[in-house]
């Protein structure tokens, strides 16, 4: 059953726009009245709350499902709340040692956290207490959304306590996408990991648990990193001296004739051509 949020979704006028199109169209967004809304975020909730069950009991799979079913009702200008249900995406995902996808979930909860700061008056402050889900290295919690209808009694002038709510799912995202990153490897994907960890050693709102693992892989990571490096660029140059050989070798030649020479400083490598070098076999 499509969720109301999707039931609003533009729809091309007709098949000859569809075709003129030249790239995806950003989303739309479709502000509901309070009441909507407020029904909406009911129906939300609800089914957070259930995804945080299932979590407790270890049923990871269906707690992402009940998730999903949770964003696909929640109104998609309400940028704080689907960044805390994506963060608790990213926790459920580390929980099945999906690296990728925890990832790819705790990158969306920090896009849109980017939103939120950039505009600078989306979401609402949430209440009641959050529910911790521990993992082995990090605080997992799952945080509570609240519909916009109920917040507006609130005092919504507290600018600061809003941006430490936001501050906070951003550390716990950003620790979920670093471990993610960490676990999956690769030249690249360890750099993004080292950002993640560099970036949330300058935060000032982390528990001392956190701390120590930030600090410890700050440690750790650069010589993975740097052996990840030095693998793939030793891959990338052998498949380049088999291409250059099967090239050269009609003239006599072979990747033997150019001597690649590293510069220890930069890491990067200059080409000398050596005449005396071994031909290619025959």
């Amino acid at each position: 059953m499509a969720s109301r949020t999707e039931k609003f979704e533009r729809k091309p006028n007709s098949k000859k726009e569809k075709e003129n199109e030249v790239q995806e169209e950003p989303e739309e967004i479709i502000r509901f009245s309070p009441e909507e809304e407020a029904s909406l975020l009911n129906e939300s909730n609800a089914r957070k709350a259930s995804a945080n069950e299932l979590f407790a009991k270890a049923s990871f799979t269906d707690a992402i499902e009940t998730y999903d079913q949770a964003l696909a009702t929640c109104p998609n200008y309400l940028d704080y709340e689907i960044a805390v249900l994506k963060s608790n995406v990213a926790a459920c995902h580390l929980k099945l040692e999906d690296w990728k996808e925890a990832v790819n979930a705790a990158t969306a909860a920090l896009d849109k956290l980017d939103n939120l700061q950039g505009k600078g008056d989306g979401g609402k402050k949430p209440e009641g207490e959050d529910e911790d889900l521990k993992s082995k290295e990090e605080d997992a919690s799952v945080e509570e959304i609240v519909s916009e209808g109920a917040a507006n009694a609130e005092d919504t002038s507290e600018k600061g306590k809003r941006e430490s709510d936001i501050e906070r799912i951003r550390a716990k995202s950003l620790m979920r996408r670093a471990r993610g990153r960490s676990e999956l490897g690769g030249w690249s994907t360890l750099q993004g990991a080292e950002e993640d960890y560099q970036t949330l050693s300058k935060m000032k709102n982390l528990s001392a648990a956190d701390r120590k693992i930030v600090q410890r892989q700050l440690v750790l990571l650069p010589p993975r990193t740097k052996a990840a490096q030095e693998r793939e660029m030793g891959d990338m140059m052998d498949k380049l001296k088999q291409l250059g050989n099967g090239i050269l070798k009609p003239f006599g030649l072979s990747t033997n004739n150019f001597q690649m020479v590293k510069d220890e400083k930069t890491g990067g490598y200059s080409m000398n051509f050596n005449q005396g070098g071994a031909p290619a076999e025959k």
